[in-house]
């Protein structure tokens, strides 16, 4: 795939100097947006998650997002007419900015995506689109009718997935990509719109910070307890759950600071581990009753050979007595680091032969 590098703010500002513009604000009727994100002051939407995106079609040749960058480093892929060869990656300023995501098109429609690469400890905010003089707004296409949403760790959220082979794995927001995501690269297969709650370092029980997942999978501010999500405006028909990886290796780490608050000296034994996981699961059943849900695992050491918590996810899903709960596990890549771009791919593949095989939606 090919990539282009960070624009500048600089040449942005040189390549627009000379035509007009057309704005299109955040709350235009014809941006669809994908993901969980919030109206902020009636002045911008708010990204928070890994995945989320706006999308915009249009008739014209240049345009560029009205972006700010609110809370950590964060990427964007912006993709052009769903082509991963017209491909540019933006790192907003810390100031709102304009900045170029494509220019020169060829004249007719085309469709453009902005598409956050990064964890979910990041903010941006997010203004609307400008295009160039005698541009125009098309409505959007129709998006598909399948609906995913992930519940995941770094492995879903896209930790160190443009680390290249032989380079030290590396959590900085810049080879954060979501995009190439096992999970992104899933709904994308089934044309389906897209939800990822996932975030680098999160567990069920124990995280290698205070929150975990159950505390704040409900959330739109994953940072803010009192900012809640409407279940109601997205109702999956799959629900993919990744997680556990993060708690295999804290429960084992009795020295760590998130162990002692979470257990204090003792770790919990699997009677503790599989009811954590039931519960959580439950609390997904309870938001959406006639989703098939996937519990899974992998492909890290979590699923290594002797590993026993794929054990406990098998007996969480026997336990449920629910015939859309389904358990499957990603073969172990037995490398280094986490998951990178063709790791994540070899993850898709097999996750949707699992779904191919065992559910109709």
């Amino acid at each position: 795939m090919k990539r282009i590098s960070i624009v500048s703010l600089l040449l942005i500002a040189i390549a627009f100097s000379s035509f007009g513009q057309l704005t299109v604000a955040f709350d235009n009727a014809n941006i669809a947006y994908m993901g969980r994100s919030e109206v902020v002051d009636n002045k911008c939407v708010r990204f928070y998650w890994p995945g989320s995106s706006a999308t915009i079609k249009f008739k014209g040749t240049d345009i560029k997002a009205v972006i700010e960058n609110v809370k950590e480093n964060t990427y964007f892929y912006a993709i052009v007419d769903g082509d991963e060869r017209q491909i540019r990656k933006i790192k907003p300023d810390t100031v709102k900015s304009a900045v170029l995501l494509a220019s020169n098109l060829s004249k007719g429609k085309h469709t453009v995506q902005l598409f956050k690469l990064s964890n979910n400890t990041s903010v941006t905010s997010f203004y609307g689109f400008e295009l160039n003089e005698g541009a125009s707004v098309c409505r959007p296409d129709r998006p598909g009718k399948k609906k995913i949403e992930f519940y995941g760790n770094s492995i879903t959220a896209g930790h160190g997935v443009d680390v290249l082979p032989g380079e030290k794995d590396s959590g900085a927001p810049q080879y954060f990509n979501n995009y190439l995501t096992y999970a992104a690269r899933t709904a994308r297969h089934y044309n389906a719109q897209y939800s990822c709650i996932a975030r680098s370092g999160i567990g069920i029980m124990v995280s290698w910070f205070p929150e975990i997942m159950p505390e704040i999978y409900d959330r739109v501010n994953p940072a803010d307890p009192t900012s809640k999500w409407d279940f109601s405006k997205y109702t999956p028909d799959v629900v993919v759950v990744n997680l556990y990886q993060n708690d295999m290796w804290i429960t084992s780490s009795p020295e760590e600071e998130q162990f002692k608050a979470r257990f204090g000296t003792t770790a919990p034994d699997s009677t503790k581990i599989i009811s954590s996981y039931q519960a959580f699961i439950s609390l997904l059943r309870s938001k959406y009753p006639k989703a098939s849900i996937i519990c899974t695992l992998g492909s890290m050491n979590a699923t290594a050979k002797g590993s026993s918590w794929p054990g406990y996810v098998e007996k969480v899903v026997e336990g449920m007595k629910d015939a859309k709960i389904y358990n499957y596990f990603f073969t172990f890549k037995n490398t280094g680091g986490h998951p990178k771009a063709f790791e994540q791919k070899v993850m898709a593949d097999e996750l949707i032969r699992f779904i191919d095989q065992n559910i109709k939606w």
